[in-house]
């Protein structure tokens, strides 16, 4: 008895001068990857107008991926914007049903004459009228109120003037000629001055942007609306940009400038961040020394002074293929920051092992 004791100890001795450490932890070699990827879809048809993104990069949630180029409706003459019945998301010809119009413009001139022929001085010349033809208005009793118009529309002898320049009241009756020197000869009609209906401004399609409002003054040729080809399923689409959901980084983009795409065509990939995770693989020795819900620590390989703290979600049960020994799949849940990127290799530790190395 008193031998075998005597080369136990002796053997202990033997060991620990050969180099043998005790050591505490479990070290693992890991991955960081995207659990998952997220389609983008477009939300309506329309032709891409710019890409703001390229594959690998990095975006945060609401910035723009990509805009359409949107059918833009002009304002027509000068004038007050008023009644402004849309707003982005809604149909433009529903709201052109309900209301007559998708916003109105009250020109700068107030009245029209509704005139004709019959008062006009008897020749054939001033019997035929001109559409876009400048004339020049007097109020017979109150000579004083006169001014210009310009024919806007003919219907056989009537014929309708849109007053340009002057001062009448609703009921004038009004002379129409065709020289600044009210010349008899030159009389072309006569009628009455009534209140210039406001110009209603339709449109077609989904309303994506309306850049006026009510009271606003435009003058001729100022953006009113921008619309897009379809309907939107949803009332939220403000702008044309299409944007990012949740923060992460753009797997794919295939939505280019100039192309066409259809509503619901998947146009763009996301890997969100937080979706982000550390993967290992653990031999079938070390397997049964963690489980689900294990803390864990990890360390950036480029960098160990990036640490972060990791909870493991599971280990598969299913052996991974194509290695020399067998190992088992470790995923592993963490909180991200601006220094983990999706590829890096990392190192992770746990507690939760005691082993033993042999120097050489």
């Amino acid at each position: 008895m008193k031998t075998t004791k005597r080369i136990a100890a002796i053997a202990l001795v033997l060991m620990l001068a050969a180099g043998i450490a005790c050591a505490d932890t479990l070290s693992l070699n890991g991955t960081i990857e995207y659990g998952e990827t997220v389609p983008v879809y477009a939300p309506i048809g329309g032709t891409v107008e710019n890409v703001a993104v390229e594959q690998g990069m990095r975006v945060n949630a609401g910035d723009a991926l990509f805009s359409y180029k949107t059918d833009k409706t002009y304002a027509s003459e000068d004038g007050t914007v008023s009644g402004v019945f849309v707003q982005p998301g809604d149909d433009a010809e529903t709201v052109t049903e309900r209301f007559g119009a998708d916003l109105y413009i009250e020109g700068n001139s107030k009245y029209v004459i509704n005139a004709s022929t019959s008062k006009a001085y008897s020749s054939v010349d001033t019997m035929m009228i001109h559409t876009g033809e400048k004339v020049f208005l007097l109020c017979k009793k109150k000579t004083e109120r006169n001014g210009t118009g310009i024919v806007t529309a003919v219907d056989g002898t009537s014929y309708t003037v849109q007053v340009t320049e002057g001062n009448f009241i609703t009921g004038d009756v009004i002379s129409v000629y065709r020289d600044a020197a009210y010349s008899d000869t030159l009389r072309i009609g006569r009628g009455n001055a009534e209140r210039a209906n406001p110009t209603a401004v339709n449109a077609t399609g989904a309303i994506v942007n309306v850049a006026v409002k009510d009271g606003d003054e435009v003058r001729r040729g100022d953006l009113l609306l921008e619309t897009l080809t379809g309907t939107f399923d949803r009332y939220d689409m403000s702008g044309t940009s299409v944007t990012a959901e949740e923060a992460g980084v753009i797997i794919s983009i295939s939505a280019e400038a100039g192309a066409a795409v259809t509503k619901g065509d998947i146009v763009a990939k996301i890997a969100p961040l937080s979706s982000m995770r550390v993967t290992a693989s653990v031999t079938a020795d070390d397997r049964k020394e963690l489980k689900a819900g294990d803390k864990v620590t990890i360390a950036l390989e480029s960098d160990e002074t990036k640490t972060y703290e990791g909870t493991v979600r599971y280990i598969s049960e299913l052996p991974e293929e194509d290695t020399e020994t067998v190992q088992y799949k470790v995923t592993i849940d963490f909180t991200p920051d601006e220094n983990a990127v999706y590829g890096m290799s990392v190192v992770v530790t746990t507690g939760s092992k005691s082993v033993t190395v042999v120097g050489e």
